[in-house]
């Protein structure tokens, strides 16, 4: 059974374990190894996703099976890309399972909660970006009813990438 907990600075270094963790698994195997290091050392160290936690509009949840840590989310409020100004959003800025736990209802039960939040705080709409070659990723946000309206580009290391921007109303 799955459970999400709120997360905030006492969990900001298990935080930082699950993300740079689940990053990893999640594009080692589809990128360079000098991208990885390169992204994960100067994009995301220990360091900055633990002061992360503490920034204002930052909402964090982790997921829990028992009392295992099995995935997180980091919603973001105040970050509306081009293409969603003047409206109220909310951002899933991470949303990732541990390689062991996916299909287990993760993501299911992290999507709520980053729906929920936003909801609670008045918002209109909920996106994120997503890897254009992230399939199975995309196909989970458009079973929850994200569409694509637009893009950006998001650099791994020295790869320019192209991450598709998906929204929902809320």
């Amino acid at each position: 059974m799955i459970h999400v907990k709120k997360a905030g600075p006492p969990e900001a270094a298990l935080i930082a374990d699950l993300s740079r963790s689940t990053f990893h698994d999640t594009f080692a195997p589809v990128n360079t190894k000098e991208n990885m290091d390169k992204f994960m050392r100067e994009k995301f160290s220990s360091q900055m996703l633990i002061d992360e936690v503490s920034e204002p509009g930052n909402h964090f949840f982790i997921a829990w099976e028992g009392t295992t840590p099995v995935g997180y989310s980091r919603v973001r409020e105040n970050n509306n890309p081009p293409g969603l100004e003047g409206r109220e959003t909310i951002e899933i800025a991470r949303i990732y399972a541990i390689r062991e736990a996916i299909g287990k209802g993760v993501g299911k039960e992290l999507m709520q909660a980053a729906i929920d939040l936003g909801r609670s705080l008045g918002k209109e709409v909920v996106w994120l970006g997503v890897w254009e070659h992230n399939l199975p990723a995309i196909a989970f946000y458009e079973k929850w009813g994200f569409e694509r309206f637009s893009d950006h580009e998001f650099i791994l290391g020295d790869d320019v990438q192209t991450d598709w921007l998906l929204r929902r109303n809320l």
